[in-house]
């Protein structure tokens, strides 16, 4: 099973590709970035883009989870709920 290192790992090797496909930041949360991921769990990341389309935003969310072979949590960094906020910023980690 993937862990936590595992997913920084590859994203860190991947920086370039992640760039070109219009990655401003990217950062992990969720079960993975807490360490309590399952076999079962997806990824989930907070995502800033240099420009926010559709095609742009769904390229990044497939590519992901070819990387991964697993389902994918994509949320853009500004739609991310006020009320979500304060959990989600305590355990992110900086990933891209």
């Amino acid at each position: 099973m993937i862990d936590r290192e595992f997913v920084l790992d590859v994203l860190r090797r991947e920086a370039a590709e992640l760039r070109a496909r219009g990655v401003v930041r990217l950062a992990l949360f969720g079960s993975f970035a807490r360490g309590e991921a399952r076999a079962d769990s997806d990824l989930d990341f907070l995502v800033q883009l240099d420009r926010r389309t559709f095609d742009r935003y769904m390229d990044l969310k497939l590519h992901l989870e070819d990387l991964f072979q697993r389902r994918v949590d994509l949320v853009l960094w500004d739609r991310l709920r006020p009320e979500l906020r304060p959990a989600v910023f305590a355990e992110l980690i900086d990933a891209a």
